[in-house]
């Protein structure tokens, strides 16, 4: 239901933007309208661009919101998100300490009513998501990955719908599937290292290049490695922020050109050169 300003259901959101309130209706022509029109920008980006951001947490690092931002990171839109911070790589020094508070912290993310306000881990897009992430699952059991929490399908529902527990795993090797493939899922790999330079190089170590995260007290150390990081996007001390102005995009495999700012300007602008002989 749409209400506000406007004609034709349906047409309201192109022909009078002034809309006071939009509202589901069940699975209606207004309905796909509403989320097509919402998702339109969503799709065309996605679809250019991919993922498997690093997420890297020193020791000296603020541990309460790392782990809120590692929760958050990855299972924010259930994994479903290009920049999500799927690879996680946390010092040896606090490694010990850190997980079973972060696994704490996801074990009480239950999957839930997707219209229910409350709701933070909701359904995946479809069936054939569900079971490429439930594949990936797998995947990462039989390559002997530490299956910390998860690991399966929720029964919310009644097992009838799309729903898969977040899931942890630790101690992952950098050259597993679940490390070097895009899940697009509530699937996080979790990477131990011990000094700033292998970190580095195990973060760059992917075709991906959308988006990294770093977590420490220490600025130079935050800026040392950003600098350093092949990614479109660095977070330091925080995850998922976006704003209009800030160019979005990637490296590598992670698209081409920039969406938002002023860089986005010149994916759609063609360049004319003039020349006149004045002899």
């Amino acid at each position: 239901v749409v209400t506000g300003t406007g004609s034709v259901a349906g047409q309201a959101l192109v022909d009078h933007p002034q809309v006071d309130k939009i509202a589901f209706t069940g699975s209606t022509e207004v309905g796909k309208q509403i989320m097509a029109s919402a998702a339109g920008t969503i799709k065309r980006i996605s679809l250019e661009l991919g993922g498997k951001s690093p997420n890297i947490v020193f020791d000296d690092a603020d541990i309460e919101g790392a782990i809120r931002g590692a929760a958050t990171a990855i299972f924010y839109g259930k994994g479903e998100v290009c920049a999500a911070g799927s690879r996680l790589f946390v010092s040896e020094k606090v490694y010990d300490n850190f997980m079973p508070q972060l696994v704490s912290r996801v074990q009480k993310m239950v999957p839930g009513d997707p219209l229910d306000p409350k709701t933070r881990l909701g359904a995946l897009v479809s069936e054939q998501q569900m079971n490429t992430v439930l594949s990936y699952i797998e995947a990462g059991k039989y390559e002997n990955a530490e299956l910390l929490t998860g690991g399966g399908r929720s029964d919310f529902g009644g097992g009838k719908g799309n729903f898969v527990n977040p899931t942890v795993f630790g101690r992952v090797k950098n050259t597993m599937r679940i490390a070097k493939e895009e899940i697009f899922g509530p699937v996080l790999a979790t990477i131990p290292f011990n000094d700033v330079d292998e970190v580095i190089a195990l973060a760059n170590d992917t075709i991906f290049g959308l988006a990294a995260g770093v977590w420490t007290r220490d600025i130079k150390k935050a800026h040392y490695v950003a600098r350093r990081l092949k990614a479109g996007t660095v977070w330091v001390n925080t995850y998922n922020q976006y704003d209009p102005a800030i160019p979005f995009g990637g490296y590598k495999q992670s698209g081409f050109g920039r969406e938002l700012g002023g860089r986005a300007l010149e994916l759609y602008t063609e360049n004319k050169s003039v020349w006149i002989d004045l002899s």
